[in-house]
């Protein structure tokens, strides 16, 4: 891939990857974060990715795997500073009570079942490409959509929005 065939993916898929990575991570500038620092590190092996190489699938799968990393070094720390100090978990405010429902739902799923489901239904990857990027078997990415379908779906059931327009749609 050309430098300037890079700038034109980093253009057009930036935005859509740190959506998705909003939704796993629940913090928008922590999404921004590691999609960045996911392109700063592509920005090297670029010249061995191409459209069928699936570059967006490597970004999001590093993306992803910087989050979870910076989550256990913050919880490590907060541990071992924090155990004076307790402080209330930092949230970020969503645009819409609809969106605030599902972000706070999809915190209390596992972080597999989470991953998997934003990967399936959010970014529109098959079964077989969410196992790919996960590292996990086919059968157990259907294994996790399937429990957590079905934990989402009893989260949310427990959770309605106040607004008549909040209709919150499973």
């Amino acid at each position: 891939m050309t430098p300037q065939e890079f700038d034109a993916f980093y253009a057009a898929s930036f935005s859509r990857l740190t959506g998705q990575l909003y939704v796993i991570t629940g913090n928008w500038s922590e999404a921004q974060d590691v999609v960045q620092e996911a392109f700063i590190r592509a920005w090297g092996r670029r010249r061995t990715f191409d459209p069928g190489n699936a570059p967006e699938a490597w970004i999001r799968t590093t993306a992803r795997r910087l989050a979870h990393s910076r989550w256990r070094r913050l919880a490590r720390g907060l541990l071992l500073a924090g155990r004076h100090h307790r402080q209330e978990p930092f949230t970020v405010e969503p645009p819409t009570e609809e969106h605030l429902i599902l972000v706070t739902a999809l915190r209390d799923l596992p972080e597999a079942q989470r991953s998997a489901l934003v990967l399936h239904h959010m970014c529109d990857l098959s079964v077989e490409q969410v196992a790919a990027e996960t590292g996990a078997s086919v059968s157990a990415v259907k294994s996790r959509l399937a429990r957590g379908r079905t934990a989402l779906a009893a989260i949310l059931a427990d959770q309605a929005p106040t607004s008549e327009e909040g209709k919150l749609r499973v």
